[in-house]
């Protein structure tokens, strides 16, 4: 069906700007973390958040305060959860993902792509987005909490803090 009435295209105006202006509020008053893509919980979050927009906006049996209280249950929860990671190992080894190391010093960890299930690939494209055309220029690719490649090039230091695990010096 292409078109059915004016009713129903003035709530979806009426409706998608209500529940725009409140989710815009609540992301303002909540603070960056809660769109930050830190971890697979907080992209769960968004992808909910943006999936409760849309329910709001096209079905009808769901009003606006039901809405927002929605965005407001999800909104809560990924602060608590947040709050409780930094405070509490445990919630934060369920919550996130530990980073992992798929090359270190040019060379593929097979065992640690297998199972982040990453190709080689994956990590060639990764090292050619950093701006580097050979493996060799590259100290380590890591697997991040949020399923980012981040490339790390060789320094003249041998310096490698910033690596998760028994690598970093």
């Amino acid at each position: 069906m292409l078109f059915e009435n004016w009713e129903n295209v003035e709530r979806v105006l009426l409706m998608g700007g209500a529940a725009y202006v409140a989710l815009v509020i609540m992301l303002r008053l909540s603070g960056n973390r809660t769109l930050a893509k830190l971890s697979a919980f907080d992209l769960v979050v968004t992808v909910a958040l943006g999936s409760t927009l849309a329910t709001i906006l096209l079905n009808r049996d769901v009003t606006l305060v039901e809405g927002v209280v929605a965005f407001l249950a999800l909104i809560i929860l990924q602060f608590v959860i947040a709050a409780l990671s930094v405070r509490l190992p445990i919630v934060e080894r369920l919550a996130k993902a530990r980073p992992r190391p798929v090359l270190i010093d040019g060379a593929l960890d097979v065992d640690a792509m297998r199972r982040a299930r990453v190709t080689r690939a994956e990590i060639l494209a990764a090292i050619r987005s950093a701006g580097f055309g050979e493996i060799e220029a590259i100290a380590a690719v890591v697997l991040e909490t949020d399923g980012s490649l981040s490339v790390v090039a060789r320094d003249r230091a041998g310096t490698r803090s910033a690596l998760p695990g028994p690598s970093a010096k």
